[in-house]
């Protein structure tokens, strides 16, 4: 090759690069987004599926800043403003947003789903269709029933987070309930139990002082997509225990005959499920084993004496076990769902006895015998003694 062939195709090189690599085509600018931070979703009275969400504006116009819109698509003020429309499905009631948004709806920064209490009852599988086989929504979502409609947890705004969608993932974070996201939702419903549990939201309304805001109070546990009941406070506990998902925890205990009371702070925890099969019989070894501090002691108890702490460990030892009775109580004898993942611990040990009983899954479960199993160990119980805080007596 010559040095003017060589010099013609480097050139031609060089300008075939520089019409690739030209500008962006295909961009897509923020301010082209309709930025999506939280769904709702209700099933109205006529059985449409109303879709509501929080759209973050970026540079809001000034008829978004005042906060007025219609009561077809709803409204609000500050950085954020709520958006309604409804349809025949997901897909259909998003074409119906997108129809009065004037950017592209984008989901890739929503953070959490709220399904109504009527639509939970209905059923979530055609919503959860669409919500895990469309690309751009998160799958870490977290997930929430709400016991009012889910338009109206849209339209809530807290006094100190950005946001409701926010303020309801960091309690779940901070595992004042169930921390369940659209994954692991999905999975629930698609496994072999066919249970799932999702986190109940409650409303507490203003008081004219405060603000309403919405908080996580219980659980709901769906079975075949379906809502079929709710669970308080303590029996999500128990939840929480048998699914080992109990990572943050205080308990207070009230010792023995002892005056006062004594809190336990959780430092580290583990649950495992043995599933027995033996002539037929099908059984089940909850072992569960923690490690706690004492953060405060009201009691007469010194903790310097062993005993002491070996009463406090027992104590404890039976308030799990209470905990986990109540959820087992309601989920096995009244529910019949299998939302602790027993299922999965027997395929896992017996494969071939679960494929050929899987069938009859439910009334197995329903009249499992189920051993609680649990060991505390109280490793740091502190040096302060109370009796220091006391008036001396004179």
């Amino acid at each position: 090759m010559t040095k003017l062939s060589a010099k013609r195709t480097l050139m031609v090189g060089l300008i075939a690069s520089a019409v690739l690599l030209s500008g962006c085509w295909d961009r897509t600018e923020i301010n082209d987004l309709a930025i999506l931070t939280a769904g709702g979703l209700d099933l109205t009275e006529d059985r449409k599926l109303e879709l509501s969400v929080k759209q973050y504006l970026v540079s809001p116009s000034s008829s978004e800043q005042s906060g007025s819109f219609s009561s077809d698509t709803g409204g609000g003020s500050g950085k954020s403003v709520v958006r309604s429309s409804r349809g025949l499905s997901m897909a259909d009631a998003e074409s119906h947003l997108q129809q009065v948004l004037s950017r592209k709806v984008f989901w890739g920064q929503d953070e959490v789903f709220v399904f109504g209490q009527r639509l939970a009852k209905e059923g979530l599988a055609e919503p959860m269709e669409f919500l895990t086989r469309h690309p751009i929504p998160r799958e870490r979502a977290n997930v929430f029933v709400s016991q009012s409609s889910a338009r109206e947890v849209m339209e809530l705004d807290p006094p100190i987070e950005r946001s409701v969608s926010q303020a309801l993932r960091k309690m779940a974070e901070n595992e004042t309930g169930l921390n369940i996201t659209l994954k692991e939702l999905a999975e629930m419903m698609a496994g072999r139990s066919r249970s799932a549990v999702i986190p109940w939201v409650e409303i507490k309304p203003g008081d004219g002082k405060q603000a309403a805001f919405a908080f996580i109070k219980g659980t709901a546990v769906l079975k075949n997509g379906k809502m079929i009941g709710r669970m308080n406070d303590a029996e999500t506990r128990g939840i929480m225990w048998l699914r080992n998902e109990v990572q943050k925890a205080t308990v207070t205990v009230s010792p023995g005959e002892s005056n006062g009371l004594v809190s336990l702070q959780l430092l580290r925890s583990r649950t495992d499920l043995i599933p027995h099969l033996k002539g037929g019989e099908w059984s089940l070894t909850v072992r569960i084993e923690t490690q706690d501090d004492i953060v405060e002691n009201t009691s007469e108890l010194d903790l310097s004496v062993p005993d002491h702490i070996s009463e406090l460990e027992r104590e404890l030892e039976d308030d799990i076990k209470r905990r986990i009775q109540m959820a087992l109580e309601r989920a096995q004898k009244e529910m019949k769902a299998d939302i602790f993942n027993f299922a999965d611990a027997f395929y896992r040990k017996y494969p071939k006895e679960w494929n050929r009983n899987k069938d009859r899954w439910d009334d197995l479960y329903s009249k499992l015998e189920v051993n609680v199993q649990a060991k505390v160990k109280v490793v740091r119980p502190g040096l302060t003694n109370k009796s220091i805080f006391k008036p001396e007596q004179r």
